[in-house]
C-alpha cells in the first residue's frame, strides 16, 4: 500500500461580488495574493468545503455556483477543485491565513497573484469550462483551453 502515489484535494473559491471584484487574501505563510482555500476534509463534500474554507479564512459566507475547472500541483500532488461562487453574508476579515482580505477587480486580482492561481479568476469569468490545468505552484506546465 505504501507504493500508491498520495494526492491531498483542496478547494479554491473564486467569491465574486456583484460588482465583478474578486475576494483575495494575502497568504500568512508566504505572503502570495490568492482566493481563499484549502485542503478538503475527508468526510468533506466539495462544495461543503469550499463554504467553510472561505469563511475560516475571510469571514465571508459563500454560496457555490459552478465548478470552474481542476488544477493539479504537480510538485506536490495538491488537485484542487476551484468554485466561482458569490457572497451570501458576513464582512472581510483577517484569520491565522490570512494577513489581509480584499476585494480587488479582476485586473488587480490577476496581476497580483501567481499564474497558477490567476488563472483559476480568468476561468471563473469564462462560461466554456471547467477546466483542467496543470502546474508547479507557480506557473501554468501545459496550457489545455478545451474545456473537460
Amino acid at each position: 500500500m505504501s507504493d500508491l502515489p498520495k494526492h491531498s484535494v483542496s478547494v479554491t473559491g473564486v467569491v465574486v461580488r456583484p460588482d465583478g471584484r474578486v475576494l483575495m487574501i494575502q497568504r500568512a505563510d508566504d505572503g502570495r495574493w490568492v482566493p481563499p482555500g484549502g485542503v478538503l476534509e475527508l468526510d468533506e463534500a466539495p462544495e461543503a468545503g469550499v463554504v467553510r474554507e472561505v469563511l475560516e479564512e475571510t469571514g465571508i459566507e459563500v454560496k457555490p455556483e459552478r465548478l470552474v475547472g481542476v488544477y493539479k500541483n504537480m510538485a506536490l500532488g495538491v488537485v484542487s477543485l476551484a468554485f466561482r461562487c458569490h457572497p451570501v453574508a458576513g464582512g472581510p476579515r483577517e484569520s491565522d491565513e490570512a494577513v489581509a482580505v480584499e476585494w480587488l477587480t479582476i485586473e488587480e486580482a490577476t496581476a497580483a497573484a501567481p499564474e497558477a492561481r490567476a488563472v483559476r479568476i480568468l476561468d471563473a469569468f469564462r462560461s466554456d469550462g471547467p477546466f483542467v490545468r496543470i502546474h508547479d505552484g507557480t506557473t501554468l506546465l501545459l496550457e489545455q483551453t478545451v474545456p473537460h
